[in-house]
């Protein structure tokens, strides 16, 4: 009853905690084995079914273990080593119980308001890293995903009515916002690297990674489910976007000429004729009519574009991209932010290590995405190969935790490939072209996932291909 019991609560701290759903089953299924409880499991979304078996009165017992919940670091990695303890005979399974329900009913390691400030330096640093933001547009969008991790944390928590527009109420106010301060004269904000850069927080990559390596484990009804939410719910963040703009385009007429203007900085197509005005026509209108095409050229402003923004030499400094060399300090400076966003503990020895991994991953993606530009399934592959490599080894040589050391790796990649093709939204005329943006924005976002679990299974071959067998079950990506 008791080694039952511990397998009960480790499948409800694993899907309370975010652990790798793809993993769930196989460590559960080792726990048993090594434990001598004959027990069956099956892995829904958000749901585990777990059946005890008795051979001697050929009786069964079933109970479903429901929870869902964020990824939390610090907590996933004391719940693996309290796995790894009782796996190895360190500790007995009545202590272990104990210590999961102590680690199931602790509250998170920072309050609302830390996390909200956190927000804001992730949104920050992102947009200037990876959407071309200046610092003005730093100041908005964090501001932006600061209100939208308060929304997410406290009333929609509260409500499971707004639950439901959730996304979407928070994508249409930001892209609103991004839209009101673009028209601006001055050209001052760049709706594009602001609109990205604030709903960044809740975009999907994260689910639709793990979907795809659900598929790749053959668990294809997890996989299936988790992909086609990912979808939809892109749709409905790019929908968001698109109604926001929209919105304040009709509210204020005047700004669709702003938007226009700006979109003819690539090329314009126009449909006439040529007429000169100075003297009387000996050609007929027939011979100088058709259509024309007006491109760019290298001294026009479109070269002064950087994704999506334009971007005056004249300007003063801080309407400009950051240098280069700005990555140097931003690089770790987010990968910290973001770890300790996703409750890991800044007192733990695993936070400077997910810095260092994240650097990595991050500095492989911009050299491969330097040579082999607009294809941002091979350029993730490469980088998470790295980060995989990385953090397979440091489990199998340092005895860390493989999954949590590689989170804030992962997770860099997804933005880092979706600024790489421009951005969540950029400035389309038409709402033909902003419809299709949306459909390709999920597209670009599969794209990079499946990439991203290549480099993730190709690394843990190449790792766990020499030395002796695992006991235990993986636990990482």
């Amino acid at each position: 009853m008791a080694r039952q019991k511990f397998l009960l609560r480790l499948a409800k701290a694993l899907l309370t905690f975010g652990a790798p759903s793809h993993r769930i089953e196989s460590q559960l299924h080792s726990a048993g084995e090594i434990l001598d409880v004959n027990v069956a499991f099956v892995h829904l979304p958000n749901l585990i079914v777990a059946t005890f078996m008795d051979s001697d009165t050929r009786t069964s017992e079933t109970h479903f273990v429901r929870a869902g919940g964020r990824v939390a670091l610090t907590k996933l990695q004391r719940i693996h080593i309290v796995y790894r303890d009782v796996l190895h005979d360190k500790i007995g399974v009545t202590e272990a119980c104990e210590q999961l329900k102590k680690i199931i009913q602790e509250r998170p390691l920072y309050g609302i308001w830390v996390r909200c400030a956190l927000a804001f330096f992730c949104a920050s640093i992102i947009c200037v890293l990876s959407f071309g933001g200046s610092i003005v547009d730093m100041f908005i969008s964090g501001l932006s995903a600061s209100v939208l991790q308060y929304l997410g944390l406290n009333a929609a928590s509260k409500s499971t009515i707004y639950a439901n527009v959730y996304e979407i109420s928070v994508s249409i106010v930001v892209s609103f916002t991004a839209r009101l301060l673009s028209t601006l004269s001055g050209n001052i904000f760049c709706y594009s690297a602001i609109s990205s850069a604030g709903v960044v927080l809740i975009l999907p990559g994260f689910t639709i990674l793990i979907a795809a390596l659900e598929l790749t484990s053959r668990n294809i009804l997890c996989g299936s489910v988790r992909m086609v939410y990912a979808i939809i719910y892109t749709l409905f963040l790019g929908f968001g976007l698109t109604i926001g703009s929209d919105f304040y385009l009709l509210v204020n007429p005047k700004a669709r000429q702003h938007l226009a203007a700006t979109a003819m900085l690539n090329s314009q197509t126009l449909h006439g004729y040529i007429m000169n005005s100075n003297v009387s026509n000996t050609v007929p209108l027939s011979d100088l009519g058709g259509t024309f095409t007006f491109l760019e050229t290298a001294d026009t402003q479109s070269s002064h574009i950087i994704k999506g923004c334009y971007r005056d030499p004249t300007w003063p400094w801080y309407r400009q991209p950051l240098p280069w060399w700005a990555m140097f300090v931003l690089v770790p400076l987010y990968s910290t932010c973001s770890s300790v966003q996703n409750l890991q503990s800044i007192r733990s020895i695993q936070l400077p290590v997910m810095v260092v991994f994240s650097c990595a991953a991050y500095a492989v993606n911009r050299a491969a995405n330097y040579f082999i530009s607009d294809r941002g399934d091979i350029v993730s592959a490469f980088g998470a190969f790295v980060i995989g490599l990385c953090g397979n080894a440091y489990s199998r040589l340092g005895g860390g935790t493989a999954f949590t050391s590689m989170v804030t790796g992962v997770l860099f990649l997804v933005p880092s490939a979706i600024g790489s093709g421009g951005g969540l939204i950029q400035n389309y005329t038409s709402s033909a072209d902003r419809y299709t943006g949306t459909f390709a924005l999920g597209i670009r976002m599969i794209q990079v996932a499946i990439g991203v679990t290549i480099g993730l299974f190709v690394s843990q071959i190449l790792v766990y291909a020499l030395g002796r067998r695992k006991s235990a079950a993986h636990f990482a990506f």
